[in-house]
C-alpha cells in the first residue's frame, strides 16, 4: 500500500474521450484508425464477415467503423450461418437515426441476380433455372431468385401440348430479352436445342437420298397428311402414303409424338420439301393375293367408296375393285349406285377383269344372280300374245321403254298405245314411273329384244267403226283445228276425221270455223289407214259425192307396220346401249 502514494492518478484518470493525449498524438491515432476502415458507399453490394448470430439478427463486419445488423430471417435459404462466414450484403444506410449501419442480404441477392442476368444476356451464356409454375402461354422459371417468363413457343422446337410436365424440374435456358421498365425477363430453352439441331440437320440433309429409311416423331397432323420431325428437318407423310388401305384421317392409325419409321420418297433440289412414305416399308398387298384368284372368282369385301359411276370394294387393305353401276343390276336403266350399296356394306362380288401388273380389278354384283334373258322359261313366259304389267322407265320420241322385271325391258312404240288417238309423243299418254299393262308383240331372245303393245289388249275397234261410219253416212262433228289444207274434226267415240278446205263451205257461202258443231258426211273410210274423210258441203250439195275407195291389200294383222318400226327402234336402242357400255 505504501507504493500507492507514488502512483500518479492524474496521468491515469481522464475526464473525457481522448484526454490525456496531446493534440499531435490524437491526430496520429485517428489517422491510424481511419486507415483500418473501408470507404463505403450507400446502395451498393459489398462482402462482409459474420461476427455474431443471435435470435433475431446476424452481426456482420464490413470493415466499417461499426458493424451492421441483418435480420436472421434473410438467411433462411442457408442451412446454418455462423461467425466467420462470408456473405454479400446491400448497404442501405451508413448510419441511421440511432447511428447504426443498415444492411440487407435480401436486396443484395436481388441486385446480384440482376447483375448476373445482365451478364448472361451480354455474354449469351446458359443459365440453369427451376420451373416454378405454369402460366398463360408458358412457364415461370426461377433464375438467380428472379422470376423469368419462358413462352410456350420457346420451350422446344416441337409443339408442346402439356406444360405441366416441366413444373418442379430444372431447365437450362438463355436470356433473350430484358425489360428494365417492369423488371421483366424472357428466357428460351428452344435456342439451346436449335443449336444442337443445326449440326444434326446439316448432317441429315447432306446424306439425304431417295429410299433412305429414317426415324422421326410426329409433330403435327392435318387431314391431308402428317408432318414428321426427322431431327431438325421436317418431312411430309401424305395420307395416301400412310397405309395401303383407305383412311379418312391420319389420326385413325397414327398419333401425335409417336415415333415412326419412314422412307424418303422424294425431295426438291434445295431439300426444303421432303416427301415421306410409310406404306412403302411393307410389301404391296396385291403381291400377296391368292394365286387362284382369277376372272370368275367370287370374292368378299367391304364397300369403301361410292361414286356416281360405281362403288369400290376393298378385298384387303390396299386391294380394291370397281363395281361399275352397270354391273350392279341386270336392268338396262342405269341408276345411282347408292340405290344398291353404301359405304361399310360387306358384300360378295364376282371378278370380271383382273390385271395384277396394273393392279386393277373390275367386279360385278349382278353376276351373282342368273341373267333373266337366259332363264329356261324366258321363251314361254314372254311368248307372243302373253300379257304383262311393267313400269315406264324412259320416254323417247318413238315410244317408251317398259321394265317388266329386273333386266327385262321392252319397247312400246308410240303407234301401239291407242287404236283411236293419234299420239305424237308418249308423254301425252303416260309418264315415267307409271305402271302400264301390255301384250307381247315380238320376242327375240338371242338379240334381247322385246316388242310390246298396249292397244293390243283390246280388239281393234275399227272393225266396228266400219259399220258405224259407212261412206255416205252423216254425223254431227266438231271442228277442232284448221290449217291451209283443211280442218281436223272430232267424231263420236273419240275418233278424229279430216275435211279439206273446199268441203268446209257452208250453204250461205261462209267457211266453217273452229268450235262449230255441224253435220258432216263421210266421204271416205279406210280401216287399214285409220282414216275418215268428211264434208259439210256435201250435206247440201248433191254434186259433191263420196268416192268409194278400194282397200289396199294388206295383211289382216295390224302388227306388220308396228313390227317394222319397233325393230328399227330397238336397233337404235342396242346401239345406244353399246355406246354406254363402251364408256364404262
Amino acid at each position: 500500500m505504501s507504493n500507492n502514494s507514488d502512483f500518479n492518478w492524474e496521468n491515469f484518470e481522464t475526464k473525457g474521450f481522448g484526454e490525456g493525449y496531446s493534440k499531435e498524438q490524437r491526430e496520429q491515432m485517428a489517422a491510424m484508425y481511419e486507415g483500418t476502415l473501408n470507404e463505403i458507399t450507400e446502395k451498393e453490394v459489398i462482402k462482409g464477415t459474420v461476427v455474431g448470430v443471435n435470435d433475431k439478427d446476424v452481426i456482420i463486419n464490413i470493415g466499417f467503423k461499426s458493424d451492421g445488423l441483418v435480420p436472421l430471417n434473410e438467411f433462411r435459404d442457408l442451412e446454418s450461418i455462423k461467425p466467420g462466414d462470408e456473405v454479400e450484403v446491400f448497404i442501405e444506410e451508413q448510419e441511421n437515426a440511432l447511428g447504426q449501419l443498415i444492411l440487407s442480404r435480401k436486396k443484395a441477392k436481388i441486385v446480384k441476380a440482376w447483375q448476373d442476368i445482365e451478364s448472361a444476356f451480354e455474354n449469351d451464356s446458359v443459365i440453369e433455372g427451376l420451373v416454378k409454375r405454369r402460366t398463360k402461354g408458358g412457364l415461370i422459371v426461377d433464375i438467380y431468385g428472379v422470376e423469368a417468363f419462358l413462352p410456350g413457343s420457346q420451350i422446344d422446337v416441337k409443339p408442346i401440348r402439356d406444360f405441366d410436365i416441366y413444373v418442379g424440374k430444372k431447365m437450362e435456358v438463355k436470356v433473350v430479352k430484358i425489360n428494365h421498365a417492369n423488371d421483366n425477363v424472357v428466357v428460351s430453352h428452344k435456342v439451346l436445342i436449335e443449336k444442337d439441331l443445326e449440326k444434326q440437320k446439316a448432317e441429315i440433309l447432306n446424306n439425304l437420298e431417295k429410299g433412305q429409311v429414317l426415324e422421326g416423331v410426329i409433330k403435327n397432323m392435318t387431314n391431308f397428311g402428317v408432318f414428321i420431325d426427322l431431327g431438325g428437318v421436317d418431312g411430309l407423310l401424305h395420307i395416301t402414303d400412310i397405309s395401303w388401305g383407305r383412311i379418312n384421317h391420319p389420326e385413325e392409325v397414327l398419333q401425335l409424338d409417336q415415333k415412326v419409321q419412314v422412307v424418303v420418297l422424294d425431295f426438291d433440289d434445295d431439300k426444303k420439301r421432303i416427301s415421306l412414305g410409310m406404306k412403302q416399308l411393307t410389301a404391296h398387298p396385291w403381291d400377296s393375293l391368292a394365286a387362284n384368284l382369277e376372272v370368275g372368282s367370287r370374292v368378299k369385301g367391304k364397300i369403301v367408296n361410292v361414286a356416281d359411276y360405281g362403288a369400290f370394294l376393298e378385298l384387303a387393305p390396299g386391294v380394291e375393285g370397281l363395281i361399275h353401276v352397270s354391273e350392279m343390276s341386270w336392268s338396262q336403266h342405269l341408276r345411282n349406285p347408292a340405290d344398291f350399296v353404301k359405304v361399310g356394306d360387306e358384300i360378295e362380288a364376282v371378278v370380271l377383269t383382273l390385271d395384277k401388273e396394273e393392279r386393277k380389278m373390275s367386279l360385278g354384283i349382278k353376276q351373282l344372280t342368273e341373267d333373266p334373258w337366259t332363264k329356261e322359261d324366258m321363251a314361254t313366259k314372254y311368248a307372243v300374245g302373253t300379257k304383262h304389267k311393267g313400269v315406264v322407265r324412259n320416254l323417247t320420241n318413238f315410244g317408251l321403254f317398259l321394265e317388266l322385271e329386273e333386266g327385262i325391258d321392252g319397247l312400246v312404240h308410240v303407234s301401239d298405245l291407242s287404236w283411236t288417238k293419234k299420239i305424237k309423243h308418249p308423254s301425252e299418254f303416260v309418264k315415267v314411273g307409271d305402271e302400264l299393262e301390255v301384250a307381247v308383240l315380238e320376242l327375240d331372245v338371242e338379240n334381247r329384244r322385246l316388242a310390246l303393245g298396249h292397244k293390243q289388249l283390246e280388239e281393234n275397234p275399227w272393225d266396228t267403226f266400219e259399220t258405224v261410219f259407212p261412206v255416205g253416212s252423216v254425223h254431227k262433228c266438231t271442228v277442232v283445228s284448221k290449217n291451209d289444207k283443211g280442218a281436223v274434226l272430232e267424231l263420236p267415240y273419240g275418233l278424229e276425221g279430216f275435211a279439206t278446205s273446199k268441203n268446209l263451205e257452208k250453204e250461205d257461202g261462209s267457211q266453217v270455223e273452229v268450235g262449230e258443231s255441224l253435220d258432216f258426211k263421210v266421204m271416205e273410210f279406210s280401216k287399214d289407214d285409220k282414216r275418215i274423210v268428211l264434208s259439210h258441203t256435201a250435206t247440201f250439195k248433191e254434186d259433191v259425192k263420196p268416192v268409194a275407195k278400194k282397200a289396199t291389200k294388206k295383211k289382216e294383222t295390224t302388227q306388220e307396220p308396228v313390227e317394222k318400226s319397233t325393230l328399227g327402234d330397238l336397233d337404235a336402242l342396242a346401239e345406244l346401249k353399246e355406246k354406254m357400255e363402251g364408256k364404262k
